[in-house]
């Protein structure tokens, strides 16, 4: 049920980078910086509850939610197949939509939240998280949660298409030749998580030197 929908906007995303739409969009938000600048994204109450649960969890008991995993590998494989349909070789695939969200996003926003992960990227990918985000949550809710709410029948095409899908025998190459070392990345409660770490250092206020000359 998310596949689809998910893939609707991932489209979308890419012909907007394709095209130049999307740096144009921000170098005009960095103009706009000194009137609004980018404010924290994990103040609501789900991501405050968050911090409360990465306090006191065991790491080898977190449960994995079906439903969950469901929507986020869907959302993944919709990204792979539009990098796919416009051409991109599987290495890059593979990196762009699976190895860096697995070896490197996903430990960052485990470790400290999804500010923490967004706010450690680049100007362009920070922007690009407040700004498609509000579209994927909007998108999955009006069409995937309510096809599921509604009992409707599942697309066993979809499924069928996601096991035989060619990716998999690329992501299997790609991981034989994995680093064994993985990315390590202080945790709310550790002295070294008082500062950020790469780009900006999980800075969340910018203002303009454009707007101000």
């Amino acid at each position: 049920a998310s596949f689809t929908p998910a893939m609707d906007i991932c489209m979308e995303i890419y012909e907007d980078v394709a095209s130049g739409n999307e740096i144009k969009s921000v170098v005009q938000a960095g103009s706009r910086f000194d009137r609004f600048p980018m404010g924290k994204i994990d103040q609501t109450y789900m991501w405050k509850v968050g911090k409360a649960v990465r306090a006191k969890r065991v790491e080898s008991e977190i449960p994995l939610d079906p439903f969950t995993a469901g929507v986020y590998v869907a959302t993944m494989m919709a990204t792979v197949q539009t990098l796919l349909e416009k051409g991109h070789p599987f290495s890059e695939i593979c990196n762009e939509s699976i190895i860096e969200a697995v070896d490197s996003l996903n430990p960052y926003m485990h470790a400290r939240g999804v500010a923490f992960m967004v706010d450690n990227c680049s100007y362009t990918a920070r922007l690009g998280s407040r700004k498609w985000a509000p579209r994927f949550d909007y998108i999955l809710e009006q069409q995937a949660f309510v096809a599921i709410d509604n009992k409707e029948p599942l697309d066993q095409e979809a499924f069928k298409a996601f096991m035989d899908h060619p990716v998999h025998a690329a992501m299997a190459a790609c991981s034989a030749m994995r680093p064994s070392v993985d990315i390590s990345v202080a945790s709310d409660a550790e002295p070294s998580s008082t500062e950020g770490v790469g780009v900006g250092g999980a800075r969340t206020e910018y203002r303009s030197t454009v707007a101000a000359a």
